[in-house]
């Protein structure tokens, strides 16, 4: 871990699918005096920026070339294909990558899943990106796999779409060069790991605890030591016969008896 930052501000990028929303509102609350930029990137770039020092961290699809970068997995994304509204497919609710097998599964050269072998029938030309190859399933040229949250990102009122079954799947994770695991980048790994802000690995807010505490706190008397001072003696019941001596010398009215006749 380096000492303090050398820059105001921290810088997280992400890569299109990914909502980074949630964790900046908790970094906002948490460290208003220190700005975070968000910074979006491709996901065929996202390791470059990170390795080019253009971000501090970043949210990105495993998985990482090279050991220079820590990564710590977050989440796994459904997979689904993209259709018009009006095929086959969209009558059901999930589907397996052999009933692709008549159709033409879109490839774009920016996909983030990693296919030992292709879907379907390959299309004539790749598109360049998956927004190019969004707009080709739209036009009725084929079919799209994709990680759900692309299949959001790129919504439209004329597509649907339905789990793929058996495809590959993307893995988000959190990833930052190792050599610069600052304390910030470690204040928003707490974050996102969902450390409180009072967690001892949780660095922002989180207040020391004093060592005198426990020393402090004054210590109950027992009954063995409060035996020790009365006049009872030694044994087991000599702090309880102590116990009622004190109180009988403190003035405490005797108990009353059965009133006794007169001869």
């Amino acid at each position: 871990m380096t000492g303090p930052e050398a820059t105001p501000s921290f810088r997280l990028a992400y890569v299109p699918g990914v909502t980074p929303t949630k964790w900046v509102r908790i970094w906002n609350e948490r460290l208003p005096g220190i700005p975070l930029t968000l910074v979006q990137v491709p996901a065929a770039e996202a390791q470059g920026l990170l390795r080019a020092g253009e971000a501090d961290a970043g949210f990105l699809r495993l998985p990482v070339d090279g050991a220079d970068l820590s990564a710590i997995p977050l989440y796994t994304e459904t997979t689904v294909v993209v259709i018009p509204k009006d095929h086959l497919i969209a009558a059901v609710e999930e589907v397996s990558v052999a009933e692709l097998a008549d159709e033409i599964v879109l490839h774009p050269l920016d996909d983030s899943l990693d296919w030992e072998r292709l879907p379907g029938r390959p299309a004539v030309e790749r598109p360049a990106t998956t927004a190019d190859a969004v707009e080709l399933v739209a036009a009725g040229i084929g079919v799209l796999v994709v990680p759900q949250s692309l299949a959001r990102l790129h919504h439209r009122k004329d597509l649907t779409y339905r789990t793929l079954t058996d495809a590959p799947e993307s893995r988000i994770a959190l990833s930052w060069p190792q050599e610069k695991t600052t304390d910030r980048v470690e204040d928003f790994i707490g974050i996102v790991r969902g450390r409180t802000v009072n967690s001892s690995r949780g660095r922002a807010g989180a207040a020391p605890a004093s060592p005198q505490k426990a020393k402090d706190k004054p210590k109950r008397a027992s009954g063995t030591g409060a035996g020790k001072g009365s006049r009872g003696g030694a044994g087991g019941s000599g702090g309880a016969r102590g116990a009622k001596s004190a109180k009988g010398a403190r003035g405490a009215a005797p108990k009353r008896g059965k009133p006794r006749r007169r001869p």
